[in-house]
């Protein structure tokens, strides 16, 4: 069986077990594109759970992306005091509200290129943007599809912009927006690297 067969018969699994779920991830649901931008960027090496309340209590202090362009640092600091990474992350934020006003008008570009460009966007940030906004094909690899991606043989890989790169070549183009949320759901079930129970998580 080829690696594209293999990916697939996996995949379908996946999307049986958890294609139907509820829960909400980090980049779902922002009423504007700027948040999903700025939220995925908090959401770096932070629970989803410790993530979404803060992200909801920083949209309440700056409703929108001039008044958080605006922001003092220290005011935005206290607002992620509780994340990990709290400074870095409140530099890139203000810095990533100040940018998109800047260099795009206050609208979020729709391409990866034009997305890297902003602080503290990667291309996984990149492409979580462009397929959850924008309903463009993007493989947006977090650690959870890095891992089982390897795991499981799709790839041989050693960091995630590499899986990204090397599932596009085996992953039919329809199936890439969903394989984060599909992958990231069955990754915070069964952490570590046992495909057996990784495996049985799908039954």
């Amino acid at each position: 069986m080829g690696k594209t067969e293999t990916f697939l018969e996996i995949f379908r699994k996946a999307q049986k077990k958890y294609g139907k779920s509820t829960y909400r991830l980090a980049g779902d649901a922002w009423p504007e594109p700027w948040q999903t931008v700025i939220t995925t960027i908090m959401s770096a090496q932070s629970r989803d759970e410790t993530t979404i309340p803060i992200a909801e209590d920083l949209y309440r202090k700056y409703p929108t992306l001039e008044s958080l362009a605006s922001a003092k640092y220290d005011d935005v600091l206290l607002v992620l005091k509780s994340m990990n990474y709290n400074r870095t992350k409140t530099k890139h934020v203000i810095e990533a509200a100040q940018f998109i006003l800047s260099e795009f008008k206050g609208k979020v570009p729709e391409s990866i290129d034009e997305l890297v460009k902003i602080p503290g966007v990667g291309r996984k940030t990149a492409n979580l943007v462009v397929s959850e906004v924008f309903q463009k094909p993007g493989i947006c690899v977090d650690t959870h599809v890095h891992r089982i991606s390897n795991v499981f043989g799709f790839v041989d890989t050693k960091t995630p912009e590499q899986t990204e790169y090397a599932l596009q070549k085996i992953a039919p183009k329809r199936y890439w927006s969903k394989i984060n949320r599909l992958f990231v759901l069955w990754g915070k079930d069964v952490a570590g690297r046992d495909k057996e129970k990784l495996l049985a998580a799908l039954e």
